[in-house]
């Protein structure tokens, strides 16, 4: 597969919806991830990340105009052992639940499926992330509904064993901007990724559609000692 260049993924999509990126830095110390949301509607762009424990939570940032919270506002980052779950959805709380009571990563979300939202149907996007003496790996999950026919879901779950260092999956829930929303499609894309957070927090943000982004979280574990560093970004202030 050809590794492709984060930044030019999402400048040419004004779209993505909401995205997951998981792999490994390029100097092979550390275990990274990033997740992002974004929105068109004004519940949606209402939002903001905020610490909750180990992960990170999302809340109304003007709580007078939020309408809608069942599909907004939820935890998209927890940690459970040596664990780090991030999805776009309360099935971060699903996955939580299901390994706490020793089920796979898939056997947990077996009980989900795509969001109630026709007639886009977007899908549950996740990931998780395992760190163990010094070994890292990690899975990530697309649920989608079958071309929009919401009586039909189709799940595809990824495994990366021993990733290589420097190299990442990204993965969003729409293909791009339309109406209905397109889901996404194929295996998630290879990525570069750096080893500095700042620096690939400043380019994942800087990328991101300027009207329609709205919250991101970052995060680093160190692979030999568990140590994480974490980024928030809002737009709202």
């Amino acid at each position: 597969m050809e590794k492709r260049n984060i930044t030019d993924e999402l400048k040419g999509n004004a779209y993505p919806g909401r995205g997951i990126i998981i792999g490994k830095s390029s100097d092979g110390r550390y275990a990274v991830t990033a997740y992002f949301i974004m929105g068109r509607s004004t519940n949606s762009r209402n939002r903001i990340f905020v610490k909750d424990g180990e992960g990170i939570r999302t809340q109304a940032f003007d709580p007078a105009l939020l309408t809608d919270p069942s599909l907004i506002i939820y935890a998209p980052v927890r940690v459970l052992g040596n664990k780090t779950i991030v999805t776009n959805g309360d099935q971060t709380d699903t996955i939580y639940e299901g390994m706490d009571k020793q089920l796979t990563f898939e056997q947990s979300l077996r009980s989900r499926e795509f969001e109630p939202d026709g007639p886009n149907y977007t899908p549950r996007i996740s990931g998780i992330m395992h760190i163990e003496n010094g070994t890292y790996n990690y899975a990530m999950s697309i649920l989608k509904s079958n071309n929009g026919n919401p009586d039909s879901v189709n799940r595809y779950t990824f495994a990366y064993e021993n990733p290589a260092a420097g190299e990442g999956h990204f993965i969003h829930t729409y293909k791009c901007d339309g109406n209905p929303l397109p889901s996404f499609e194929g295996e998630p894309v290879l990525v570069d990724i750096n080893s500095d957070i700042d620096e690939f927090t400043d380019m994942i943000w800087n990328s991101l559609n300027e009207e329609n982004k709205v919250s991101l979280f970052t995060r680093f574990i160190d692979i030999e000692t568990g140590e994480t560093k974490s980024r928030i970004v809002n737009k709202n202030k």
